[in-house]
């Protein structure tokens, strides 16, 4: 597997992040939906990865530059057919690794507090991040989950 950072302009990663908007729309009142579309990702302050395994997309996560020492991690998401597979470890990994090399002293996300996200908190739990109050723009929220840590 190798994970590329991705310009968001092929056909194949639009509809896999069509899909992520749209089962999120599914579970997560409107209100309370963040994941960003296709051209909301585009935008400079976004750094963008495709996780491929040899010529299948299977993941995809970003980073949004808050200020100059702090990063959200927007869009992480595995192929629903390779979820439990390890890709989420590797791109999670990649993409504190990442941060750091950038600069950014803090790392924060906002994921889902119904049962349907338990396995993504147990995740961003393993690798030392904790919950925390609402971040950036965001406010108090009974569907939402804050973490965070420090890099």
């Amino acid at each position: 597997m190798k994970i590329v950072v991705d310009d968001l302009s092929g056909p194949e990663i639009a509809g896999f992040l069509d899909e992520h908007v749209q089962e999120m729309r599914s579970i997560t009142p409107l209100e309370s939906k963040h994941a960003l579309d296709l051209e909301s990702l585009r935008r400079p302050e976004i750094t963008f990865w495709s996780v491929m395994d040899g010529d299948s997309l299977v993941g995809c996560g970003a980073i949004k530059r808050l200020d100059a020492g702090h990063a959200e991690i927007k869009s992480m998401r595995t192929r629903p057919a390779r979820k439990r597979s390890g890709i989420a470890s590797l791109l999670l990994e990649h993409i504190v690794t990442e941060a750091r090399r950038m600069g950014f002293t803090r790392l924060s996300l906002e994921t889902g507090a119904t049962e349907f996200f338990l396995p993504a908190r147990k995740l961003y739990e393993k690798f030392g991040f904790e919950y925390c109050d609402p971040f950036a723009d965001y406010a108090p929220d009974p569907n939402s989950a804050f973490m965070t840590r420090a890099l």
